[in-house]
């Protein structure tokens, strides 16, 4: 059950209070997504739909029935059907990715990441992060498959000044989406690609800072873009056991970060992990594995006053 830290909030009104306690009410009673939805949008809330992969690793097609870890599951034609479900039934949505949609299967051996990035143009993704073995073909591929994507690539700690990408539009160090009332804010960072990427595919490319410049673009999203919510896409690893800047290690010394949706050590979570960041404010933290089989799925309600106040995890096999 969702538990729900009252202290976390402070209510202007009566009013505020009420729709509050309401939202609480249908967690606690059990009410599915859409009877939530339902039941909230009625009183003045807005619900946000956010729809995630990562580590995507070219799995086009479904794992083989006699797969002894994931048997059938995965596939991009039940997750593209799967979304086009969603789609019907919520409608502030965002679909993004965390990178790694290269490279593992021989339809990037053979295709370079066309595939991938026509599929997932027809599925609607609105962004995504660079992976590690998203450069395995070098700047010159990612620069060639471009024109087959449709969603925009966003990092804001890769310096591409001194490769093919660098005058290139379609890489952003952040995104404003407004989704009905709301603006939500993505940023995204990448991990250091040495001893990752063969030298001779990272020539040119800079890598900074991920924590400076994520807390950098995140007080732009959030003080100057006036965004509700703040996502940032990253692909540096969940969690160390050495001193690694990992989606953990960024949670605790950011600001403004609201959901960091990672990649890279194809953890699987359940729900999100909940980090108090540098103003012992919590930023949560969630992966969905890798190769597709799980479509990562959040709920997230604002009030009218576009505070959040309510949260479902409903992460979903494929």
């Amino acid at each position: 059950m969702y538990r729900i830290p009252m202290g976390d909030y402070k209510f202007q009104n009566r009013r505020d209070f009420l729709k509050f306690t309401l939202g609480a009410a249908a967690a606690a009673y059990g009410l599915n997504s859409n009877a939530q939805s339902i039941l909230l949008n009625k009183k003045g809330f807005t619900k946000l739909t956010i729809l995630y992969t990562n580590d995507q690793h070219s799995r086009i097609e479904p794992f083989p029935e006699n797969d002894a870890k994931y048997p059938g599951e995965g596939g991009f034609a039940k997750r593209a059907s799967l979304i086009e479900k969603i789609k019907t039934e919520d409608e502030n949505i965002l679909l993004l990715d965390a990178g790694d949609i290269f490279q593992g299967t021989p339809y990037f051996n053979y295709y370079h990441g066309e595939i991938e990035y026509k599929l997932m143009s027809l599925m609607g993704y609105d962004a995504v992060t660079f992976g590690n073995h998203d450069f395995d073909m070098g700047c010159e591929n990612i620069l060639k498959q471009m024109p087959s994507a449709t969603f925009d690539f966003i990092n804001c700690n890769y310096d591409f000044n001194d490769t093919v990408l660098s005058k290139n539009k379609r890489i952003l160090p952040y995104k404003v989406f407004k989704k009905g009332p709301l603006k939500i804010g993505v940023l995204g960072v990448g991990i250091d690609l040495e001893n990752l990427v063969d030298i001779k595919y990272t020539k040119g490319i800079l890598y900074h800072d991920p924590i400076a410049n994520a807390n950098k673009i995140a007080a732009v999203l959030k003080n100057d873009e006036k965004c509700d919510y703040v996502i940032c896409l990253s692909h540096l690893g969940f969690k160390y056991d050495t001193n690694k800047i990992s989606d953990v290690v960024l949670a605790e010394n950011s600001k403004n970060i609201d959901l960091i949706i990672g990649g890279h050590t194809h953890t699987f979570f359940d729900n999100p992990q909940v980090t108090l960041n540098s103003d012992k404010q919590p930023t949560q933290i969630t992966q969905v594995g890798w190769a597709g089989v799980w479509l990562g799925k959040l709920e997230v309600f604002f009030s009218s006053y576009n505070k959040k106040t309510l949260q479902n995890n409903k992460n979903i096999p494929i």
